[in-house]
C-alpha cells in the first residue's frame, strides 16, 4: 500500500490553484529527469474552490448557459483548461482532489489511473451506504446509471497527463450548492441529472470526515 503526501489547501482560488498543480507537475518531472527513471514524489492535493466554471480542451463552450454579468451575479468565474472532458462546476461544499503522481511509479496506464479514481470515490460512497458505479461511456461516478430516468452524477473526474504524470483530477458533491449545476450542461450532459452527498443522504456533511474517508480508499488502491 503506498502513501501519497497530501496536502488540504483548504478554500482556494481556481487560478491560483491551477498555477500551483503546475509547479509541483515540473518539480515531479524534473526529479523523474534527474532519476532518470519512476519518482515517489507523489503529491496530492485537497481542495475546495470558490464558485468557479471550467471547460475542458474539447470541451463547447455552447454547455456554459450563462455568460459575462451574470457570472459577475452569481460571484463566479470561468477558465478553458488543458485537462481533458468538457464543463464543470467547482464550488464550496465540492471536494476536489489533484493527485500528481507519477504513473510509471505505480505500473499503470492512464485508462486504469482513472478507473482506480473512480473505484475509490465508489467506495467512498459504499462508506456512506450509497451505491455508486460507473456510466458507459462518461467518466466519473454516478447513481442509478442502468436506469436513463434516474441517472444522476455525485463525482466529475478530468485529468491531464504529461510525460506519464497527472494533474487535475476529481470533483466529489458533498454539501454543494446544486443551483450552480442549472447554469451548464454538466460535463457536456443533457439528459443526466446531479447530486450530492448531501442531498443523498438528507444531512449536511462533514467534510474533514469525508476527506479522511476519500485519503483511505486512495491508500487502499495504490
Amino acid at each position: 500500500m503506498a502513501q501519497f503526501t497530501y496536502e488540504d489547501v483548504g478554500l482556494k482560488d481556481y487560478k491560483e490553484c491551477w498555477d500551483y498543480q503546475e509547479q509541483i507537475l515540473a518539480d515531479v518531472q524534473t526529479e523523474k529527469k534527474v532519476k532518470n527513471g519512476p519518482t515517489a514524489l507523489n503529491r496530492f492535493l485537497l481542495v475546495e474552490h470558490p464558485h468557479v466554471y471550467t471547460l475542458g480542451k474539447s470541451g463547447d463552450e455552447h454547455n456554459l448557459l450563462v455568460h459575462g454579468e451574470f457570472l459577475k451575479k452569481i460571484d463566479a468565474t470561468f477558465y478553458k483548461i488543458n485537462r481533458g472532458g468538457d464543463i464543470t462546476y467547482h464550488g464550496p461544499g465540492q471536494l476536489v482532489g489533484y493527485p500528481i503522481i507519477d504513473l510509471e511509479y505505480f505500473k499503470i496506464g492512464v485508462r486504469e489511473y482513472i478507473e482506480k479514481m473512480e473505484d475509490a470515490i465508489i467506495a467512498t460512497l459504499a462508506h456512506y451506504g450509497i451505491t455508486g458505479g460507473r456510466n458507459p461511456g462518461a467518466t466519473g461516478v454516478w447513481l442509478d446509471s442502468d436506469i436513463p430516468a434516474k441517472a444522476r452524477k455525485i463525482c466529475a473526474i478530468g485529468v491531464r497527463v504529461s510525460r506519464y504524470v497527472t494533474m487535475h483530477g476529481f470533483a466529489l458533491n458533498v454539501n454543494t450548492d446544486m443551483r450552480y449545476f442549472s447554469y451548464i450542461n454538466p460535463c457536456g450532459f443533457l439528459t443526466y441529472g446531479v447530486t450530492s452527498l448531501e442531498r443523498e443522504l438528507g444531512r449536511k456533511m462533514d467534510m474533514q470526515e469525508v476527506k479522511e474517508i476519500v485519503k483511505a480508499k486512495f491508500n487502499e488502491l495504490y
